[in-house]
């Protein structure tokens, strides 16, 4: 085969798989962020706790994490065919790659938002934040690097299982690589099309880790302090409450404190001091 023969069938491959793989992301992040925040809500001793509720959805993503992708498309063949009416093409393939990132995804949203520090979560609560406050101004800003990393994450298991999905008809690379390299026996097609996969995965991990990264340094000077300062108005002003910001400014930027302060101003004042006792006591000696 030629390049020229090739060159067509790996372009509409490619638009295939970059259609799956950013629909699927899309359903994933817009399904699986808000099933992971309520996954840390309403787990124990949290602020909407729920012991039961957070078992059954603690089950139900056990399951469908636990499922091989390969046996999920085929399991919701069924559902696939009513919800696009074919099992075939890369609108069939959309329905399992949706579902089988969504619980991917929600685990990865749980585990960045423990990773949240607790005394922002309490600060806010103290200045009479509700737990929608909570969740937009600290929950998801203070674990969006990690958060970031989590859908690079999901993106790169994405484009696995939509190359799964050419094995069933779904399209895209997979099935590029499947009917033309191993059944034709176009080894250098199948070959290419491992590149293109590397290539894609590479400059998506990549743009992910820079992300994340950039946002990471950007949260030591954007944290609580710009989290707090527009809820000084819009909360009743309490002495807890200043107090509450004024740790929450201190973890940011130490020594901007009172007490730090005083401290720094300390030993320059006994300095002072001990210049004007020296001075006096040799004026006192020359007369």
């Amino acid at each position: 085969m030629t390049w020229s023969e090739m060159q067509p069938l790996l372009e509409q491959a490619c638009w295939d798989t970059l259609y799956m793989v950013g629909w699927s992301t899309l359903i994933a992040v817009v399904a699986g962020l808000p099933l992971g925040v309520l996954l840390v809500l309403t787990e124990r001793g949290a602020l909407l706790q729920n012991a039961v509720l957070n078992k059954v959805i603690g089950q139900v993503v056990n399951i469908a994490r636990s499922m091989p992708f390969i046996i999920l498309m085929v399991a919701l063949m069924g559902f696939t065919r009513w919800m696009t009416g074919t099992t075939i093409g890369r609108e069939a393939a959309l329905v399992p790659l949706a579902v089988g990132a969504i619980p991917f995804f929600a685990r990865l949203v749980e585990t960045s938002i423990r990773e949240v520090d607790g005394g922002l979560v309490e600060a806010v609560q103290s200045m009479g934040g509700s737990t929608w406050t909570v969740v937009r101004k600290v929950l998801v800003p203070e674990s969006l690097p990690s958060l970031i990393s989590g859908a690079t994450t999901t993106i790169v298991a994405l484009i696995g299982y939509s190359a799964m999905a050419g094995t069933v008809g779904g399209g895209g690379l997979g099935d590029l690589a499947l009917r033309y390299g191993y059944q034709r026996f176009e080894t250098e097609l199948m070959w290419i099309t491992v590149a293109i996969l590397a290539v894609v995965i590479s400059i998506i991990q990549f743009a992910g880790d820079y992300a994340a990264r950039r946002l990471h340094k950007r949260g030591g000077g954007s944290g609580p302090l710009l989290l707090f300062r527009p809820l000084r108005g819009a909360l009743p002003a309490t002495a807890a409450a200043e107090s509450a910001i004024e740790t929450a400014e201190a973890t940011r930027t130490p020594g901007t404190t009172p007490a730090a302060q005083a401290a720094k101003a300390t030993p320059v004042t006994e300095t002072t001091k001990a210049t004007e006792t020296t001075q006096a006591t040799q004026v006192t000696k020359t007369g």
